[in-house]
């Protein structure tokens, strides 16, 4: 039976990057919200011999994460479009869809990145098992508030009450002066799936299955070069390796820790960020944080 993998935001950046790595051994389904982009994709992966598959998926909406789902474990000839030919077992699932501070407002930002977060992880859920494993993305920016001003309380509300969460993640998020909504929302919603993914791992685990957290720093994708002027230029200016991370290099870190080879990695985030924030300290952190 063909093993598959689910890579969301697999249409473009690291998450294309990544089925293009897992893709070598497994089925790839990838989703996206464009058509256009995923069929792109696609085409691209199967020029590669890599048997692809893509789904237009709204994380923000359950339904369509359980259609996806629901698709990638039946044959390839269902409603996405691409060169699936059978029924797979869906072994591991690479959250990579999101949006960044410039792509929306503080609670586009918190409904795409932290309720996409649940809907795919509890989707995740519902079809682990032994072997199975989730890495959601995260990002440097979950690293960077500080303890005291992270809203823990209001992360617990994704665990009973997902509405009201989204309301006091956004006005989490809103504390900050107007011009800064944005980026504390994204940092809000990357803090969040850090927390997040640490908290289901019990749960995974009952299942004989793992799920990690990846956060990324400066990457040349389009979403982190939509950043440059803002964060992510400035924070290469802090990093050991004074560049931006090329995707192949996270997609890697991505598809070995959606591998069966780290058995007994789970309830981590692991951070990639060519040693920025081992360049931070406190004043510096408060400028990146005007600066987003």
């Amino acid at each position: 039976m063909t093993q598959t993998v689910i890579i969301t935001g697999g249409a473009g950046g690291m998450g294309l990057a990544t089925a293009k790595i897992m893709g070598r051994d497994h089925r790839v389904v990838i989703a996206d919200v464009n058509r256009e982009r995923l069929d792109a994709a696609v085409a691209e992966l199967t020029g590669l011999g890599i048997e692809a598959e893509g789904v237009v998926c709204d994380i923000t909406d359950r339904a369509s994460v359980d259609a996806l789902f629901a698709t990638a474990t039946r044959s390839g000839t269902g409603t996405g479009t691409g060169t699936g030919t059978g029924t797979g077992t869906v072994r591991a699932v690479v959250h990579s869809a999101g949006v960044s501070p410039q792509m929306g407002t503080a609670e586009q930002i918190i409904r795409i990145n932290a309720l996409g977060t649940v809907n795919v992880t509890q989707a995740a859920l519902a079809i682990a098992g032994e072997g199975f494993a989730l890495v959601n993305v995260a990002s440097i920016a979950g690293h960077m508030t500080p303890k005291l001003l992270t809203p823990t309380r209001s992360f617990r509300l994704a665990l009973t009450d997902l509405p009201r969460f989204v309301r006091k993640l956004t006005s989490a998020a809103k504390l900050a002066p107007k011009s800064m909504h944005s980026g504390s929302a994204y940092s809000v919603s990357k803090g969040f799936v850090i927390w997040y993914s640490q908290e289901m791992a019990a749960a995974f685990g009952a299942k004989g299955a793992r799920i990690v957290s990846v956060s990324p720093g400066s990457f040349d994708t389009a979403m982190g070069r939509l950043e440059e002027a803002k964060a992510s230029g400035k924070l290469v200016e802090y990093a050991a390796l004074k560049r931006f991370g090329k995707p192949e290099e996270v997609a890697e870190v991505l598809a070995f820790c959606a591998s069966d080879k780290p058995g007994y990695l789970t309830g981590v985030d692991i951070l990639c960020d060519g040693g920025t924030k081992a360049g931070l300290d406190f004043e510096s952190m408060i400028a990146m944080a005007r600066a987003s």
